[in-house]
């Protein structure tokens, strides 16, 4: 761990501030760049991490974040059920130039430009969850009532029948 947080680290920071939230941002020495190693690192469940996904919409190229719970997978014909939206993978340049993170590090907010949000309800089964704070080793705790305000995003059923 370092005591001066990293440029993207300390935007998401900042961003948190200004929304009036006063998180503590952990940073960790081994990897939290899977959920898996998220909740290891943190010493939580898997499903307690908020994994921040990020999406291609095919008709308009803009990026959709989806912010699933870390045991769940993302099902994208659900989704376009849902939304209307059709979704494709977005790679890394994209991912860094639409957002300012690089994958593995994507926090659900303080991205270059406010981005449309989709939140998985099964979140909303823990107290208190976990998401990427800007890079591969850091994480912050909330609420999941709290991803809500700071996202402005929307809860829809998104994850795939196990």
């Amino acid at each position: 761990m370092t005591s001066e947080l990293k440029d993207s680290t300390s935007r998401v920071r900042n961003f948190l501030f200004s929304k009036g939230f006063s998180i503590h941002i952990k940073e960790f020495s081994s990897l939290t760049r899977t959920a898996q190693d998220a909740a290891d690192s943190v010493g939580c469940s898997l499903s307690q991490i908020a994994k921040s996904l990020v999406f291609r919409d095919e008709t308009t190229d803009l990026p959709i974040l989806i912010i699933a719970s870390g045991s769940n997978r993302v099902d994208l014909k659900k989704i376009q059920q849902a939304t209307g939206l059709k979704l494709g993978r977005a790679d890394a340049k994209y991912v860094k130039q639409r957002t300012g993170y690089t994958i593995g590090g994507v926090p659900p907010v303080g991205h270059n430009k406010p981005l449309e949000t989709l939140l998985d309800p099964n979140l909303k089964k823990h107290q208190v969850i976990w998401a990427a704070a800007g890079t591969p080793f850091a994480v912050f705790q909330l609420k999941p009532d709290d991803l809500e305000y700071l996202t402005q995003g929307t809860w829809i059923d998104l994850s795939e029948e196990v």
